[in-house]
């Protein structure tokens, strides 16, 4: 493993880091000190990591500490030259490992956000490499050559959309470049996806800082042996990161006293804040609130003192840089060679226009980039520092919210937040600029692309009005968005998309599900649940081709689920350890976990967040469409077996009734390997509850109230039961679903899955215990369920299953779907049926109670429904 840098840069980039005052605070303190003093954190390794990186903490609920690099150009403003000559040297050191003929063939990729600019720096470095960089803006129209999920990140979703999507498919050897190597996992995923589809002989990885961990470092020799090729590994500097026992729960509690403390004094540039400024005064009211115009300034400079040397208030300006017509503004869709040999030629003019509009007593001036565009903002950074006597430093905007504490022993002093102005594709949120205020810049060059140059970036709290306030001079640098030329239809076929995730689709983290459907939410799909059940049960449409109205809970119906759920879930919790436990040991160690939408994908979160509490795992997670009667979602199976080996695919849903889903997925399956050829998916459904005993992976048998089967949406990620309907899903779409974002004051998700996950560690032990005892039993299933239902078909004259729901699960369904004729209770069944007697109550549907009931309830539907039925002959009820 290569650990040493070249040391005339190290000279180079320490001296630089130090000149900047970013590293170091005024006393000489690492810029780290402040959190290893109160967390405890130390780094090890290398002298030179405390030059490299600092910490802070950042607003995450999946890491307490954040390394923040000096020599990155994200969140620390740095010399270009020091950002661009460590991405540089690490190119000339990767081409140095690969040889001249090898390092021609080479791919370079780069991971959003953080990376890109570093990224594009070691292609430079590497010489002949093209260049393509991970995105999370997708282009509409283009589809992406592949993706990835980045788990700890606060924005994880990645997408691969090269214009020539040959840029993927040669055999040279790949070079992924991040900021830092700690677990691995994100750069494991990224190869082990595209060897799937792509399969390369050699792989190298690098990385500014290698910061695994004991346990970690060997994953990288053992992940080369697995694909069957080579896997090397070069960093700037190596170490890692010892946290003590309780960190993040230690670093949460105090990002949380001080955002209060910020909050409660009012006062953002105490000690204490969470936004700390300072410095400069903010502008006079109206000021920056106004677009710029095509060239000049947007207002006449407003009289009053600058504290430092009483020059005016700041004015906006705008650069026209004469960008290179159809040269890329960066690598989203791939760079070339020839396009770098372009960018060279044209960068000595573009920085002179820059340094022409710079005031003429400027003397430390920032060039400002923008999230994902890093490379374009550092290369004119870097020539405006050859080119004139500023002191240039170099930074760009985020998405990553980090605390900022105004401490010198600490990496982020300041910060701005301003709304996203790019129109992002997963909604609007904040975003940040880091130690900019108060850091003395003369002025200030923001450099965008032009899809982010909008009135939401003009705005009176937008980037550039924040800026105006900390800085005399505010210059707006526009690169024009390189949109790649489409593919005509007939040339290219048709690709299917990426999982739709959180925030933009559910109420879940992006991290916990990926839904493979498509979202309908702008269609009118609901009916009045009589208008459905007629249309149903006469044969006139399918229950998936509308959508009930969303049953909208009353006070007491709310407290009868909360209190369910705090009864419950020490109980769900252990039925959660038991089923993944048993996946894990004899289904696949590393499984995708594939929910059948929508019971099943608040259980498929809580496997995945036990594999992750238990045992360190990291499991994909999706959400498909089954539907009964019309079968599995066939284009969800073609991407899975796209991205994933079908023999890992474990398929889980919330409980069993009859096993109805379990027959359909089973015969599914068996019609899309011979439409499709694509074998090995296993039809078992691993599921929380079996009381019908239709399956052999299963974390009880017991009938009890699962709190997630008492509302809708509103616990279910704001999502709708799926829809397949012919009009509005084609032969390569996903099924569709709606995303209720109107219901979101009432939504419990979350509060259903923390409440369960919290009780995780009291009930490990058991279940594991109980884990070993099943996987040592007869679990073969006795189908008792379906028998049982058949005889309540029959005996009360309904002579159709489908319209008998056994379990309290599939009885809330009857009630809060459906059109209920009454309700079977197992006699002396207690709590887990007070939310069926207040529904059944609601509704004026009768409850019997019957001795000898193999499970808690049974809902009966209505059967032979008409607007004036009652009995089971659909005729009026005479009593």
């Amino acid at each position: 493993m290569e650990k040493a840098v070249n040391e005339g840069v190290h000279h180079q980039v320490r001296d630089g880091v130090r000149r900047s005052g970013t590293a170091d605070g005024a006393d000489g303190l690492w810029s780290g000190s402040w959190v290893a003093e109160r967390l405890g954190v130390e780094l090890l390794g290398d002298d030179r990591l405390t030059d490299l990186l600092g910490l802070a903490l950042r607003r995450n609920p999946k890491r307490a500490h954040l390394l923040v690099s000096n020599v990155l150009g994200k969140h620390v403003p740095q010399s270009p030259s020091v950002v661009y000559g460590y991405g540089f040297e690490l190119g000339r050191r990767v081409r140095e490992l690969l040889g001249a003929d090898e390092a021609r063939r080479a791919v370079v990729l780069g991971y959003a956000e953080t990376a890109t600019g570093l990224g594009h720096s070691v292609a430079d470095g590497l010489g002949l490499a093209p260049y393509l960089h991970s995105t999370r803006r997708p282009v509409a129209g283009l589809a992406p050559a592949g993706g990835f999920e980045e788990s700890h990140s606060h924005a994880t979703s990645h997408l691969l959309l090269p214009e020539d999507p040959a840029l993927l498919t040669g055999d040279g050897p790949l070079v992924l470049v991040d900021d830092e190597f700690s677990t691995g996992n994100t750069v494991l995923n990224t190869v082990r996806d595209l060897h799937e589809r792509y399969p390369r002989r050699r792989y190298v990885v690098v990385a500014l800082v290698d910061m695994r961990s004991a346990a970690d470092a060997g994953r990288l020799e053992e992940f080369a042996r697995e694909i069957g090729a080579r896997v090397d590994l070069v960093a700037a500097a190596s170490g890692a990161v010892r946290l003590p026992e309780g960190v993040l729960e230690k670093g949460q509690e105090l990002v949380a006293r001080y955002e209060s403390e910020s909050a409660a004094t009012g006062d953002p540039s105490s000690a204490a804040a969470s936004w700390p400024v300072a410095r400069f005064p903010a502008p006079l009211e109206g000021v920056a609130a106004r677009p710029l115009g095509a060239r000049g300034t947007a207002r006449p400079a407003p009289t009053g003192p600058h504290p430092d040397d009483n020059r005016a208030h700041p004015h906006l300006t705008r650069i026209d840089l004469r960008w290179p017509e159809g040269l890329p503004d960066g690598g989203r869709h791939g760079f070339t060679p020839a396009h770098r040999e372009r960018l060279e030629k044209a960068l000595p003019a573009m920085a002179a226009r820059l340094a022409e509009a710079l005031p003429a007593d400027a003397r430390r001036v920032l060039v400002l980039g923008f999230e994902e565009l890093m490379y374009a903002p550092l290369r004119l950074a870097r020539e405006l520092e050859q080119i004139t006597d500023v002191e240039v430093r170099y930074s760009t905007t985020t998405r990553s919210p980090v605390l900022a504490v105004d401490d010198p022993g600490y990496a982020i002093r300041t910060r701005l937040v301003f709304p996203a102005h790019d129109n992002p594709a997963d909604g609007p949120g904040e975003r940040y600029a880091y130690n900019v205020a108060g850091a003395g810049f003369d002025a200030v060059v923001a450099v965008v692309d032009s899809t982010a140059d909008t009135p939401a970036l003009h705005a009176p709290d937008g980037l550039l009005a924040r800026l105006a306030a900390h800085t005399p001079q505010v210059l707006l640098a526009v690169v024009p968005s390189y949109a790649p030329e489409l593919p005509h239809a007939p040339e290219r076929p048709s690709m299917l998309p990426e999982p739709l995730r959180g925030p933009a689709f559910s109420s879940y983290a992006p991290e916990e599900v990926g839904w493979l459907l498509q979202d309908l939410s702008d269609v009118t799909l609901e009916a009045p649940t009589e208008e459905r059940e007629e249309a149903i049960q006469s044969g006139g449409a399918h229950y998936a081709e509308s959508l009930p109205v969303e049953y909208q809970p009353t006070e007491q119906y709310q407290e009868l689920f909360h209190s369910a759920l705090e009864t419950s879930a020490a109980r769900i919790a252990q039925a959660v350890g038991v089923v993944t436990e048993t996946v894990l040991a004899e289904r696949s160690p590393r499984p995708a976990l594939v929910s059948l939408a929508r019971a099943g994908t608040p259980v498929g979160i809580l496997m995945r967040r036990w594999a992750q509490h238990r045992h360190g795992l990291d499991l994909p997670h999706y959400a498909v469409s089954i539907v009964r009667g019309r079968g599995i979602d066939a284009n969800a199976l073609r991407w899975l077996a796209e991205h994933h080996d079908p023999r890992d695919v474990v398929f889980v849903d919330g409980w069993t009734g009859k096993g109805a889903i379990t027959r359909e997925l089973a015969q599914a399956l068996e019609e899309f390997e011979k439409s499709d050829g694509i074998t090995g998916f296993d039809p078992e459904i691993a599921v929380l509850a079996d009381p019908g005993s239709c399956v052999r992976t299963y974390g009880t048998r017991e009938d009890f109230l699962i709190p997630s089967a008492c509302l809708n949406s509103t616990v279910s990620g704001l999502i709708s039961r799926t829809v397949l309907r012919a009009d509005l899903v084609g032969p390569h779409d996903f099924h569709g679903a709606k995303f209720y974002r109107e219901l979101a004051a009432t939504d419990v998700s979350v509060t259903f899955l923390d409440a369960v996950s919290a009780r995780f560690p009291e009930v490990a032990d058991a279940a594991c215990a109980q884990a070993k005892e099943l996987l040592a039993a007869d679990r073969s299933p006795t189908w008792e369920g379906w028998a049982a239902v058949e005889r309540i078909s029959e005996e009360y004259g309904i002579h159709d299953v489908n319209l008998v729901k056994p379990g309290v699960g599939e009885t809330t369904r009857v009630m809060l779907r459906r059109v209920p004729w009454k309700v079977l209770a197992r006699a002396g069944a207690g709590s887990d049926l007070d939310h069926v007697r207040l529904l059944a109550e609601q509704r004026g549907v009768p409850v019997e109670e019957v001795a000898d009931l193999p499970y808690t309830c049974v809902g009966l539907i209505h059967p032979k429904y008409t607007r004036g039925a009652t009995g089971a002959d659909g005729k009026a009820v005479t009593v």
